[in-house]
């Protein structure tokens, strides 16, 4: 063939291969970008040619052999999806962020533990990143801080819920919002007005570019098999690359039938340009020496311990791949494409392993969830019977909830099951407490009855002069409050402060009366004292009735003092003493002794006007009465062992004479008891 024949034959190859359409290029290798061609299933390559004899005399071998291949073909086969599958994904990843220019600067935001965060700190989450971040880079972030406020939020207006309804709620009246939530809502809004504002400017300026690389593929499409100069052919190749570069990125669902486009006439551009071999295995040698440092690059990233690093630097390398560098000579296609393939299959599954370990880290923190779940049913479980039981209760579960919030994620498949167990047993515990509380609140209503049964005793007592009647009565019903138990917080300051001030202003009346009596009570002990210094001092002129008569006076000198401080009356015991030695003095019978010294305590008692006092008094009283009857008959009946002996017998007469002094004793006490119950 003369060189002419062979060139018109490649101009007419050339022609064909331009006017294929873009969704029949997937039929030939030629119309495959590389990531395309390295995923060409070797069956689709045509088969050498093998004579009928050939087939026949190894169709027994190959039947023997189809069974033992069977394995080896499906490990290719799912090598391949395994392949593709991790190309999808990438390709996918591409395609999103080529719809941003300025997608590099999202991976650099950090992804917190939002699961861990309460809501007011996802609120201030939320407003950092909207206020700091561009909208097209923080919509993971808001998604995952949405999604778990909405959830704690949730938890908290159940529990709210749950109050109204037991405090006698309709649950169509419930409604429930809080500063917290309408701060989120704020927030949010502005968010989404700022994102679809930004996506709607991006919509018409993805749709501009597309219209300018479809025009660029179109004059692309027009130079092949043009007539003009080699030279001035590839000088305007390279302005058309140029302007490629620079128009921007396309809507991501028409990524990549744009570059796979733009890719197949680049390569029937450059099998064009073999007229001028110069030219095209430069540019060959360039790009080649190009992707033989991405690949390099991409081996390096394979051993990277930073995996979200690794994937995001493969991407960049897939894109640059893909937009930035061309293709090489057909000799190097396959190759170099297999090398890349290898090491992002690596990273892939460094990738995969490091999810794997992401994994186990979730079945730990599934179990730490699942006992703080089993803690929280334990405490449910119980009866509350008592405030202080419920306030720790409450503790506790209040901790357990931030633990169960602190524990991290858990596997995806048993998220939901996870956290509606937690909610159904924290539900379960609130149920018990707000059940608790409805009846301790009845109690406390009815305990607010009581209260204020006393209060209104108070305030009626408050003022009244009659001391003596009413003093004990405003002990009793102070006393009766203190056993009566809590009233509903709302009241209890309120009536405890009118409980207060009726009592205060009772008591503050009373001991204003007993300090000036007090004043005059002290005055009564010094005259007291000096009157004791006086008996003490007192000589008997022998005369009995004459004596007798002195020592009367000065007990009636005694009893004209009155009442003395009730520190202060030892006196009365001192003064007791000195009329026994004087009594002692006098031949006068020990009764009438007795009952002498008794009327200055008959007289103490009757002005300490304290009725408790007086039946202490009187019930000692009963109580010697007693003791001494059981002495006297103990003492007769001793007498009955003597029944034959002489009364002359010493021992008999001090019997005898016992007897008499308990019964003058008797007779004593009794006249005491007579004179206490005539107060």
């Amino acid at each position: 063939m003369s060189d002419k024949e062979k060139s018109q034959s490649q101009e007419e190859n050339t022609k064909k291969q331009t006017s294929l359409p873009a969704n029949e290029e997937a039929k030939t290798p030629e119309t495959h970008s590389e990531v395309e061609q390295s995923m060409i299933d070797e069956s689709q390559k045509e088969p050498s040619n093998t004579t009928n004899e050939e087939l026949n005399s190894t169709s027994e071998d190959a039947e023997d052999e189809a069974t033992a291949q069977e394995p080896s073909a499906e490990k290719e086969k799912k090598a391949s999806n395994e392949n593709n599958a991790h190309q999808d994904e990438l390709d996918d990843a591409i395609a999103e962020d080529s719809e941003d220019e300025d997608a590099h600067e999202r991976h650099g935001i950090e992804m917190k533990d939002y699961h861990a965060m309460s809501m007011p700190e996802l609120v201030r989450e939320l407003s950092s990143l909207v206020k700091n971040e561009k909208v097209q880079h923080i919509r993971d972030h808001v998604q995952e801080i949405k999604t778990e406020f909405d959830a704690k939020f949730e938890e908290e207006m159940e529990q709210k819920k749950e109050d109204f309804l037991e405090e006698g709620g309709n649950i169509i009246d419930f409604h429930y919002s809080s500063p917290i939530k309408k701060e989120f809502n704020s927030i949010y809004f502005d968010y989404k007005e700022k994102r679809n504002n930004h996506y709607q400017q991006l919509k018409n300026n993805l749709q501009k570019n597309l219209e300018e690389r479809l025009a660029i593929i179109e004059e692309l499409k027009g130079m092949i098999g043009a007539g003009a100069d080699m030279g001035a052919n590839f000088s305007q190749f390279k302005e058309l690359q140029e302007r490629w570069k620079k128009a921007g990125p396309v809507p991501r669902e028409q990524y990549k039938m744009v570059w796979n486009t733009y890719h197949h006439h680049v390569e029937n551009f450059y099998d064009f340009l073999h007229l001028d071999r110069e030219f095209r295995d430069m540019d060959f040698k360039h790009n080649l020496e190009q992707k033989l440092k991405m690949i390099a690059r991409a081996e390096e990233l394979a051993e990277e311990t930073n995996i979200n690093r690794a994937f995001r630097e493969l991407q960049m390398l897939h894109k640059m791949w893909k937009e930035d560098v061309g293709p090489v000579a057909k000799e190097y296609r396959e190759d170099i494409w297999e090398k890349f393939s290898e090491a992002t299959k690596k990273i892939h599954e460094n990738r995969q392993a490091h999810f794997a370990d992401l994994d186990k880290v979730k079945e730990k923190n599934l179990e730490v969830k699942q006992q703080i779940i089993n803690d929280i049913k334990e405490i449910a479980d119980k009866d509350i019977t008592s405030h202080n039981q419920a306030q720790q209760q409450i503790k506790k579960i209040e901790a357990l909830r931030d633990q169960f919030f602190k524990a991290g994620k858990v596997p995806l498949k048993v998220n939901e099951e996870t956290w509606q167990a937690f909610k159904e047993n924290v539900r379960t515990f609130n149920r018990k407490k707000n059940a608790y509380y409805k009846n301790l609140k009845k109690e406390q209503y009815k305990n607010l009855e009581k209260k204020l049964e006393l209060v209104e005793i108070a305030e009626d007592n408050k003022d009244n002069e009659d001391f003596k009647a009413t003093t004990p009565i405003m002990k009793k019903i102070q006393s009766n409050w203190k056993q009566i138990g809590h009233v509903p917080r709302k009241d209890s300051d309120k009536i405890w402060k009118r409980f207060k001030d009726a009592c205060n202003h009772y008591f503050d009346r009373l001991h204003a009366v007993r300090n000036e009596e007090n004043k005059e009570e002290n005055e009564a002990f010094d005259k007291k004292k000096e009157l004791l210094d006086a008996a003490k001092s007192l000589e008997l002129q022998g005369n009995p009735e004459e004596d007798l008569k002195l020592i009367k006076a000065k007990i009636a000198e005694w009893k004209e003092i009155g009442r003395v401080p009730y520190n202060k009356r030892y006196i009365e015991g001192k003064f007791n003493k000195v009329l026994d030695q004087l009594f002692s003095q006098l031949d006068i019978g020990r009764k009438e002794a007795e009952m002498m010294k008794y009327e200055n305590r008959v007289q103490a008692l009757d002005e300490a006007d304290d009725s408790r006092q007086i039946e202490r008094e009187e019930s000692f009283l009963r109580k010697k009465i007693s003791e001494t009857k059981a002495e006297i008959t103990q003492l007769e009946n001793n007498m009955q062992f003597f029944s034959n002996v002489d009364e002359s017998n010493p021992m008999v007469r001090e019997v005898l004479k016992n007897i008499e002094r308990h019964k003058i004793q008797l007779e004593t006490w009794k006249a005491k008891l007579k004179k206490v119950r005539s107060l």
